[in-house]
């Protein structure tokens, strides 16, 4: 097998994230292929061979998986949103069972309860949070507004019938362009790092119907006088929508990231925030705070996490990685005090707020990273919750979190692999599996929300694990992605080839610890070559796109 050859094959199975699994028995080898499903046999281009596994690119689909259906969205194949828009939800529901259920297999020391993954309680329109990006859907051609295409992070695919929102973003989203576009001003090139249009952020309550909107531009004063900001904001509140609009902002970004920063925020109207509700509580959200982006979901998730929580009476809870204090609030009627860890200052505020705003006062948040703040925190926990980003828990946090010596820890994952890795550090200092779930918050993608009750061991058999802190000197960012696997994803998504130095420059400034032989030349008077800006911005893509930054 040699790369650029060929291949026709049935795709067996699909494993998470996203890696189809067709067997070839002429190369005795097995090639994994992104966004397909199971049973469709496809034509494939071999685009990576290792020693023990190959990588292929699906080109075209020969015939149809007997499961498959038309998808419900006009943008699906193009748009790089959704992953199984194609398969009936039913399907899609078991199809995320089998890849959890696997990995948790591969994971969980001894036997375990598998609960299985719980349905969303609606299927389209769910999203209550979208990030629209600016660009154009082809090089030089007309502004767009919308996602990035499939397996690109230039090209921007316009949206207009996207189905994992309800009708009232598709309005805002269609204003936004035709008004940006009435205009004449240019997105924001990212290669160039000018021009003024970068991201439509829309919020929306699913309770209480209110509706955020913030136009994200470059701050550049010379294109910033040709926006009428006013009547754009006048356009909004011309539109026949569902909801209300309770603040329509603009916030200016001159970050080289192609993220969506606030520097800098005008309201044009309203305010810059809105609520929702959540199991009868009341939560104040901000532009950028952190809140599980299906409302409904997040319903069914907290009232698992509450049951896996159990007997709360006369207990301390640490909910670590609070957010704006969702889980926290939920959990504290019926607790003698809770205590949230958040490093994001906006969503601390929103916490505290919100826990006033539902007559809380046993609620208590920190701001600060979980390794730094959980030695200042003054209490012991009966019991922890751990909801970590998709990175999953800092080494070293975890060992702070597991000297503790709770009774029971309930974590909550976004991305089973972070989960996996942690399981192993929590297994090994004295904690065991009591049961696992899912929570399907993510309908139409591969994405799925995963839930574990952990309870402490007591027997005289355990075995004790000591671990010297060198050996943790790994960050979250380091153990997400190898030095291949950004230079692979670089090379699909660009066409460039980067080189380690080019990938350790850009990672250290970015503040990820490298090894010394990766970051100094062999001999003192050698001269180290500069990574270009173009393959900086692309191996900022790369470490983007695997969470590193």
């Amino acid at each position: 097998m040699k790369k650029g050859q060929i291949y026709e094959g049935m795709i067996e199975t699909v494993d998470f994230p996203n890696k189809g699994r067709i067997m070839l028995p002429e190369e005795n080898r097995t090639v994994c292929v992104k966004n397909g499903i199971p049973g469709q046999k496809v034509k494939f281009s071999v685009n990576k061979v290792r020693k023990d596994k190959a990588e292929g690119r699906i080109l075209e689909v020969l015939e149809a998986s007997p499961l498959e259906i038309p998808s419900p969205c006009p943008h699906f194949g193009q748009c790089g949103g959704c992953t199984y828009q194609n398969l009936p939800y039913e399907e899609q529901i078991k199809l995320k069972e089998s890849q959890i259920k696997k990995m948790m297999d591969g994971a969980v020391d001894g036997d375990y309860i598998w609960e299985g993954i719980k349905p969303s309680p609606v299927k389209q329109g769910y999203r209550n949070k979208m990030e629209f990006s600016f660009g154009d859907e082809y090089k030089d051609g007309p502004l767009a507004l919308g996602m990035h295409r499939r397996g690109s992070f230039h090209d921007i695919v316009n949206v207009p019938g996207c189905q994992i929102v309800d009708e009232d973003y598709r309005r805002i989203l269609s204003c936004t362009l035709e008004y940006a576009r009435e205009t004449g001003l240019p997105y924001y090139h990212r290669m160039r790092h000018e021009g003024f249009w970068r991201h439509l952020l829309v919020r929306k309550a699913v309770k209480t119907g209110e509706i955020l909107i913030d136009l994200v531009t470059a701050g550049n004063e010379k294109y910033g006088r040709d926006f009428d900001e006013k009547q754009w904001a006048e356009r909004l509140l011309a539109l026949s929508l569902d909801g209300r609009i309770a603040g329509i902002l603009h916030t200016k970004n001159d970050s080289v990231a192609d993220v969506v920063k606030d520097e800098g925020t005008d309201v044009l109207y309203g305010q810059n925030y809105f609520y929702e509700e959540l199991l009868g509580l009341k939560f104040k959200i901000t532009p950028f705070s952190f809140f599980q982006t299906n409302s409904l979901g997040a319903e069914v998730l907290y009232e698992t996490a509450r049951e896996y929580i159990g007997e709360t009476k006369d207990k301390v809870i640490f909910d670590l990685y609070s957010g704006t204090g969702t889980i926290a609030q939920i959990v504290a009627p019926v607790a003698k005090k809770v205590v949230g860890v958040e490093i994001v200052e906006e969503a601390v505020e929103a916490a505290r707020e919100n826990a006033k705003l539902n007559g809380l006062d046993n609620c208590t948040f920190w701001t600060g990273d979980v390794l730094k703040v959980i030695d200042e925190l003054g209490e012991v926990p009966d019991l922890i919750v751990l909801d970590p980003p998709r990175d999953g828990v800092n080494p070293k946090a975890l060992q702070k979190i597991t000297d503790f010596g709770v009774e029971r820890i309930v974590y909550i994952a976004c991305k089973p692999t972070s989960l996996v890795r942690d399981l192993e550090m929590l297994q090994g200092r004295g904690y065991r599996v009591e049961k696992v779930g899912g929570i399907d918050l993510f309908p139409g993608t591969y994405h799925v929300e995963s839930i574990v009750l952990l309870s402490k061991l007591h027997t005289k058999q355990n075995i004790e694990v000591e671990l010297e802190m060198s050996e943790l000197d790994l960050t979250a960012a380091e153990s997400k992605a190898t030095y291949e696997e950004i230079k692979d994803y670089v090379l699909e998504h660009t066409g460039l080839k980067v080189s380690s130095l080019y990938i350790a420059q850009v990672k250290e400034k970015c503040g990820i610890i490298e090894r010394v032989n990766y970051n100094q030349p062999k001999s003192e008077n050698s001269r180290q070559p500069k990574c270009p800006l173009e393959k900086e911005v692309a191996i900022r893509e790369a470490l983007k796109h695997f969470r590193m930054i």
